[in-house]
């Protein structure tokens, strides 16, 4: 499935010109001229990118990433500032409010698409059919294997589907109606305390090789997978 970016720029030309970009590298675009119509934007299914120009009509992009950064379901959206301000000032003031990369116009399509490859590959550095193995636990989305220190471990497809996010997405902490939208999907309606059940399953069917402690309860906000 072709990742969504999108284009919240004023500028028509610099609009159709990115769009023709993304399109022939195989993206899906949206785009958006001003700031209400960014914020419009921001609904499901949600971007996986977002390339944000500095100064719109209405707003600023400055206050897109500040707003997208208070909710839980945009604040992992990554951003590409797109600016003519190429002062250091500037360039710190997007980093700081959150944005992943920063490209100062003028800029080739060529170096853009690389800082956009980049970008994804820092915040999804895993292929969804590479082979994962995370302290001796190894999944293959492929075959549909888990094994644990070489052991094969059985599991139901719904726990397989949790831990193939969990090792795709580290470290960071999910809500409960986060892993439903990601795991179970946001057209299927499933209680929260599902998720507590399949969660219980899996730390199950893991725990032969002690893999269960990798999977984290963060007390009021949700779950982890974390080696640390």
């Amino acid at each position: 499935m072709s990742r969504r970016v999108l284009i919240v720029e004023d500028e028509a030309a610099i609009r159709d010109m990115l769009s023709f970009v993304l399109e022939q590298n195989g993206f899906q675009v949206i785009m958006a001229a001003d700031y209400p119509a960014a914020l419009e934007a921001l609904v499901e299914p949600y971007p996986d990118l977002i390339l944000l120009d500095w100064m719109l009509p209405g707003g600023s992009g400055i206050q897109i990433a500040k707003k997208m950064k208070q909710h839980d379901i945009t604040r992992n959206i990554p951003i590409i500032m797109l600016t003519a301000r190429g002062e250091e000032e500037d360039k710190i003031r997007g980093l700081d409010v959150g944005a992943d990369d920063y490209v100062t116009k003028p800029f080739s399509p060529k170096e853009l698409m690389a800082r956009i490859k980049a970008v994804i590959r820092r915040v999804s550095p895993t292929s969804l059919d590479d082979i994962i193995d995370i302290q001796g636990l190894n999944l293959d989305p492929v075959s549909h294997r888990v094994t644990a220190n070489g052991k094969a471990l059985e599991m139901g497809p719904t726990e397989f589907r949790l831990l193939h996010f969990f090792m795709t997405h580290t470290e960071r902490v999910y809500s409960r109606e986060q892993l439903l939208d990601h795991v179970w999907g946001t057209n299927v309606y499933v209680e929260d305390r599902t998720v507590d059940v399949h969660i219980r399953r899996l730390r199950l069917a893991i725990s032969h090789g002690g893999h269960d402690k990798l999977i984290q309860t963060v007390r009021g906000s949700g779950y982890r997978f974390s080696v640390k």
